[in-house]
C-alpha cells in the first residue's frame, strides 16, 4: 500500500470510525501487494479478497450508492464513485446511460479489456445491484462482480475507508455487443399479463406495496396514482434474498429454496419489477447472476406500470388515491 493512500487513510481516520479503520488498514499493509490473486469465479466477490487486491492494477472498484454522499465520508481505498442520478442515467431521456457516455466513465476510471470490475454500495447494495445491471447490459457480463455485502459488510469487519478520490490514467476501450434482452419493456409485461406471453412475472415489493395498502415507501418521491400490481405477479420481497445481519446474499441453496417456494424455479422466463427498478435489480443479480436463470427486469416498474392508461392492476386493498 502506499503512503499516500496511508495518508488518506490516517484523514479519514478523523471521522467517527477512524481508529477502527487505521487499524484495520496497517494491519493489511504487509500482506495486500503479495497476496493478490485472480478474482474468484462467479457473479460475487468477498471482502477478504477485496481486501487483498485494493492494489491489484486489473481491478477497479466502483461504488454505487442510494446516497452518492456517503463516499465523500469514506469508501473503499481506490473506489470511484458513480452518481445514479447523473453516471448511469440519460439525462434527457428516461433511459440508462447513452453507449458513449458509459464508455467514457470507464475510460476516465482506468477500465480496460482486461478490468474486472468490482461494485458495492449502501443499502444491501441496491443501486450497485442496478449498476451490476446497466454493466451487463452493456456486455461486460463475467467481468462485473458485486462486493457480497456491500458497505455494510465492509465497515462490519473494520476494513479500510479512504476519503481520498483517485484519479486512473485515462484509457480507451470499446464497448461488447450490449444485451438489451436483459430488460423487460412495458409491452413485454403485458405480453404476458394478456396471456400472449408465457414468464413468471415477480413484484419485489414490500406486501403492503403489493396489496395496494401503500401507494410508495414513506419518503419516496416517484409515484404512481394507481396502488396495487400487475395480474398474476408474485410477490416475494427482495430482502428475504439477504442475510439481515451481513447484507450478504443467502446461499445459492437457500436462494432456489426461496423462489422454488413461490413457483420461480428457473423453468420459465421471468420478469422482475419494483417501484423504479433498483430493488428489482437485487433480485434480478439474484435470480439471473447467482442462480443462472433467464430474466429481465423491468425498470419502468410500478411508476410506470401503474401510471398507463389502460392497463390493469389488481388492488387488494381498494385504495384510491387523493391527489396528495
Amino acid at each position: 500500500m502506499s503512503l499516500s493512500r496511508l495518508g488518506s487513510i490516517a484523514t479519514a481516520g478523523r471521522l467517527a470510525l477512524a481508529a477502527s479503520t487505521v487499524c484495520a488498514a496497517l494491519t493489511l499493509a504487509t500482506p495486500i501487494a503479495s497476496a493478490q490473486t485472480s478474482p474468484p469465479a462467479g457473479p460475487l466477490v468477498d471482502a477478504e479478497w477485496l481486501s487483498k487486491n485494493l492494489d491489484n492494477p486489473k481491478v477497479r472498484v466502483f461504488e454505487v450508492s442510494v446516497d452518492p454522499g456517503v463516499y465523500e465520508r469514506g469508501h473503499i481505498p481506490g473506489a470511484v464513485n458513480i452518481n445514479w442520478h447523473s453516471d448511469l442515467v440519460d439525462p434527457v431521456k428516461r433511459d440508462i446511460v447513452a453507449p458513449a457516455a458509459f464508455e467514457a466513465l470507464l475510460e476516465k476510471a482506468g477500465v480496460d479489456k482486461d478490468t474486472t470490475i468490482v461494485l458495492y454500495g449502501d443499502n444491501n447494495n441496491w443501486f450497485a445491484a442496478w449498476g451490476g445491471w446497466v454493466f451487463n447490459q452493456y456486455g461486460l457480463g463475467e467481468r462485473v462482480k458485486l462486493l457480497d455485502g456491500g458497505r455494510k459488510y465492509w465497515e462490519k469487519q473494520a476494513l479500510p475507508l479512504d476519503t481520498k478520490a483517485p484519479s486512473y490514467a485515462k484509457t480507451d476501450i470499446t464497448l461488447p455487443p450490449a444485451k438489451p434482452e436483459l430488460r423487460a419493456r412495458l409491452v413485454n409485461v403485458l405480453e404476458v399479463v394478456d396471456g400472449k406471453k408465457d414468464a413468471v412475472i415477480v413484484d419485489i415489493r414490500s406486501p403492503d406495496e403489493y396489496s395496494g395498502k401503500l401507494f410508495a415507501p414513506e419518503g419516496s418521491k416517484e409515484l404512481s396514482i394507481r396502488a396495487g400490481h400487475v395480474p398474476g405477479a408474485k410477490n416475494v420481497p427482495w430482502s428475504k434474498a439477504v442475510d439481515a445481519e451481513t447484507g450478504k446474499f443467502k446461499s445459492k441453496e437457500e436462494l432456489k429454496k426461496l423462489y422454488a417456494d413461490a413457483g420461480i424455479d428457473g423453468s420459465k422466463p421471468v420478469i422482475v419489477y419494483c417501484r423504479i427498478g433498483e430493488r428489482s435489480s437485487h433480485t434480478w443479480y439474484a435470480l439471473s447472476r447467482i442462480l443462472g436463470y433467464e430474466v429481465k427486469n423491468y425498470d419502468g416498474s410500478w411508476t410506470e406500470y401503474g401510471n398507463s392508461v389502460g392497463v390493469p392492476v389488481i388492488n387488494l386493498a381498494g385504495t384510491v388515491w387523493q391527489g396528495k
